[in-house]
C-alpha cells in the first residue's frame, strides 16, 4: 500500500512539473501607439467649435509639442501615452481666466 501511494504521489508531482513547464508564456505588453506628427483637433467650448492643429512629438510614453488655433499662438503641450490611450494638456487663458485644456482619446489603427 505504501509503495502504491508513493508511486501515485510521484506521478502527480511529475504531472504538475510537466504542466508548469508547458504553461503558455504571459502575453507581451501592448506596444504604445505611435502618435508623433500633426493632428487636426476639434474641441467644443461652450457650444462653440474650436479647431486646433497640434504637433506632437513622442519619446517613449511622453508627449511634447504645441497646439495652435486661429485664436491662440503655439501653446506648449505635455502628455502621456499608455498603450493606445493618449492624453495631453496645455495652459491658456479664455476671456481673461487661466485654464488648463486637456484632451484624451484612444488611438485606433485602420485594418
Amino acid at each position: 500500500m505504501k509503495r502504491l501511494l508513493a508511486t501515485v504521489a510521484l506521478a502527480a508531482l511529475s504531472a504538475a512539473a510537466l504542466v508548469a513547464q508547458t504553461a503558455p508564456p504571459a502575453p507581451a505588453p501592448t506596444p504604445a501607439a505611435a502618435v508623433s506628427g500633426t493632428w487636426n483637433v476639434v474641441a467644443n467650448i461652450g457650444g462653440s467649435p474650436i479647431e486646433m492643429q497640434c504637433t506632437l512629438t513622442q519619446k517613449d510614453a511622453d508627449l511634447a509639442g504645441t497646439c495652435t488655433s486661429q485664436q491662440q499662438t503655439a501653446l506648449p503641450i505635455s502628455g502621456k501615452l499608455d498603450g493606445k490611450k493618449v492624453s495631453w494638456q496645455f495652459d491658456t487663458t479664455y476671456e481673461g481666466q487661466a485654464l488648463t485644456v486637456a484632451y484624451s482619446g484612444t488611438v485606433e489603427t485602420p485594418e
